[in-house]
């Protein structure tokens, strides 16, 4: 059997790993346009910010090393046509600029996604970077080391780490956003207004609830200020962190894709087209709080769901059990993290449900040190089933959402909850662990509306 994988980050990567660990007699053959593979793009911060020293540790995997697993590799390849009928794929050297034929008995879809470039006048001026890949990311630290003012455009995870690595390095920093926080996908007002005051106090301008309508720049074609709904804003460089689109335009009425353009899979990786799986940024993920299809590109769903595309390849047939979208970061001390839905992804899905927040100090008062907690845990208000949480710390106690993911996608209620075995030992945590306390603060919740009145 002859698999073609077109395009090799992470999602590419594992899958070609696992079938070559798993069968080693299956044909591979990977396509990918660049000249490396596995590149950590959730590292760029760290990598401009100086934290990474060396760029070579932000790839886990080589192409010298998926050879030595028996892959054929064609780097800087592009697949321009896909032939579902005949199972045929037209392929570019970008090199030599010759094009041939190839032909799969399966196909492996992960050509990931690419920052959202929005029609906006002046785009092309000079110095309005992108970061995704490795080449960006050094073409990021070349642009910074010459200028003072950096605009960043986005207020998402790779957005606020930008920034934080910008003030770190010295410079001025503008972040803007159309929504009226940062971070509003992964955590509710009380949270980000706690990240908000942080950067305010870097000096760091927060431009929020305004869209940019124009770019301007110097004679030279450079950038040098960014017009928007309600201001302008001097700048030297700006960084676009607006989103993510999938790459799937190959595919386009080939097989089943969500509005916008994600790939929709069944429970064993498979699209629309038995014979073509997909993994990764490239397509959508079944999310276990909704049970719909959404498109959610982290690299730890485009690693687990190209490793279940090498397992089912090889006969294995491992189902997908879905994800919850559990995400974490490390900003200026704060530790914070993510799962499940929030109050603003809760009232869009018209799910009814209740919170139980929690601000408690992580260890016994007697320790040394200690550091306050706030979590806050969404279950529905009729199943009582975790929906969702949210955590924020200067200690780092993001482990919880983890366990929480798995409450999640168990469909653990929070009364259950309250009484899960977890340790205790003071250097840790206290006697009723944390997420204890919210599994008894909605028990106790629940227990004074059902309460019968006892006259006097």
């Amino acid at each position: 059997m002859k698999v073609i994988v077109i395009g090799c980050t992470h999602a590419g990567t594992a899958a070609v790993k696992t079938l070559a660990n798993v069968n080693n007699n299956i044909d591979i053959t990977v396509y990918e346009k660049n000249n490396n593979v596995s590149f950590l793009s959730c590292g760029i911060a760290l990598y401009v910010g100086g934290v990474a020293k060396d760029a070579s540790q932000l790839f886990y995997s080589s192409p010298d090393e998926l050879k030595s697993l028996g892959a054929t590799m064609h780097m800087e390849h592009e697949v321009l046509e896909i032939d579902t009928e005949n199972k045929k794929v037209l392929v570019k050297d970008l090199n030599s600029g010759e094009t041939r034929s190839d032909f799969y008995d399966k196909l492996v879809m992960t050509t990931g996604s690419w920052p959202i470039i929005p029609p906006i006048e002046g785009i092309r001026l000079g110095n309005i970077l992108l970061s995704k890949n490795y080449n960006q990311a050094n073409d990021i630290i070349a642009k910074t080391k010459d200028v003072n003012h950096v605009t960043v455009i986005g207020a998402g995870y790779i957005g606020v780490e930008l920034v934080e690595a910008f003030e770190q390095n010295g410079k001025k920093v503008t972040l803007i956003d159309s929504e009226d926080r940062i971070l509003n996908k992964y955590l509710d007002k009380e949270f980000t207004d706690i990240i908000e005051e942080e950067l305010k106090g870097k000096d760091i301008e927060l431009a929020l609830q305004q869209t940019v309508t124009k770019f301007e720049g110097n004679e030279a074609g450079n950038v040098t200020k960014v017009i928007t709904t309600k201001g302008e804003y001097e700048t030297d460089l700006v960084i676009l962190c607006v989103g993510f689109r999938p790459n799937t335009g190959l595919l386009k009425d080939k097989v089943d894709l969500l509005p916008n353009g994600a790939i929709k899979i069944n429970e064993y990786m498979q699209t629309s087209d038995p014979d073509i799986y997909a993994a990764g940024d490239s397509c959508a993920v079944n999310y276990n709080p909704t049970g719909d299809k959404v498109y959610i590109p982290l690299a730890t769903n485009a690693v687990r769901m190209g490793t279940l595309v090498g397992y089912n390849i090889a006969g294995q047939n491992v189902k997908y059990m879905g994800t919850q979208g559990t995400s974490g970061l490390h900003l200026f001390g704060l530790s914070m993290a993510s799962t499940g839905l929030t109050e603003l992804t809760a009232k869009a899905n018209n799910i009814p449900y209740e919170a139980a927040t929690i601000i408690e100090n992580d260890r016994p008062e007697f320790m040394p040190t200690f550091e306050e907690v706030r979590l806050k845990v969404l279950y529905h208000q009729e199943t009582r089933e975790i929906l969702g949480a949210q955590i924020i710390s200067k200690a780092d106690m993001t482990q919880m959402m983890n366990t929480l993911s798995v409450c999640i996608q168990t469909k653990m209620t929070i009364d259950e909850l309250a009484f899960v075995d977890f340790f205790f030992q003071p250097h840790f945590n206290k006697p009723w662990n944390t997420l204890n306390q919210a599994g008894l603060a909605a028990v106790a919740k629940q227990a004074e509306k059902v309460k019968e009145p006892t006259g006097v």
